[in-house]
């Protein structure tokens, strides 16, 4: 059977051992975080209000835009390794799953009212 664990700590050890090397490093991990969800949920907001007033229409491109937030959210729970750096990784969750959910508001409002 395939333990999640041993792959999550063979693909995240490398980043651990760079960020421990020095506190230069681990604070570009936890600002280079923060900017993403910053980013990440300012566009997710613009997107969302340059579509105008809630219709049918946009209800479910909001809808499916949260669902993949929460698929994007619930992945990476089961990704990232728990015993180490949880903090940093549940940032890094977080901007992950608005980055994912801003993609999806561009590729849509570009689709939709740009066609």
């Amino acid at each position: 059977m395939i333990n999640f664990s041993d792959i999550s700590n063979a693909m995240f050890n490398p980043i651990k051992s760079w960020a421990e090397q020095s506190q230069g490093n681990w604070n570009i991990l936890i600002v280079s975080g923060f900017i993403l969800v910053f980013v990440g949920a300012i566009l997710t907001y613009v997107i969302q209000k340059k579509m105008g007033e809630a219709d049918e229409r946009t209800n479910q491109i909001k809808l499916k835009s949260a669902l993949i937030m929460l698929s994007v959210i619930v992945l990476f729970d089961i990704i990232f390794p728990k015993e180490y750096m949880w903090e940093i990784f549940f940032l890094f969750k977080y901007a992950f799953a608005f980055v994912a959910s801003t993609i999806y508001l561009a590729v849509r409002f570009k689709k939709d009212f740009y066609n």
